[in-house]
């Protein structure tokens, strides 16, 4: 669980960083990490899943 939140927050950083060097305002840069947390959470998760899988 600790992988899924650990790439939740990274997508969010990320995204809003994309924002801003777009010249974003808050809504955007809020919007981007918004999109990008869930995205990279979403790849966490079957990532998470792969390893338990094949680990365990």
């Amino acid at each position: 669980m600790l992988v899924v939140l650990g790439m939740a927050l990274l997508g969010a950083v990320l995204g809003a960083l994309k924002a801003r060097k777009r010249n974003g305002n808050g809504a955007d840069m809020a919007q981007y990490a918004a999109g990008y947390g869930i995205a990279f959470a979403l790849l966490g998760l079957i990532l998470s899943l792969i390893l338990v899988r094949f680990v365990v």
